[in-house]
């Protein structure tokens, strides 16, 4: 499995939609659903520093590491 993006999680813990959040951290709601649905192959340090300043979190409240 490698990384897995746990954005869903925090975006419901935090009770925050998909488009409020792009329109917050200024990315595309496309953008934004290929991370949350874990597909994307890179995140920018920029881009995840803004989503844990909206959702008030840690890097590793979204990103967790699990063997294969």
């Amino acid at each position: 499995m490698g990384i897995i993006v746990n954005l869903d999680v925090m975006m419901a813990k935090r009770k925050i939609g998909l488009m409020e959040l792009a329109e917050k951290i200024g990315i595309t709601p496309a953008n934004l659903s290929i991370l949350k649905n874990n597909k994307a192959k890179a995140i920018r340090f920029s881009t995840l520093a803004e989503i844990c300043s909206a959702l008030d979190c840690q890097p590793a409240d979204i990103l967790e590491y699990r063997e294969e």
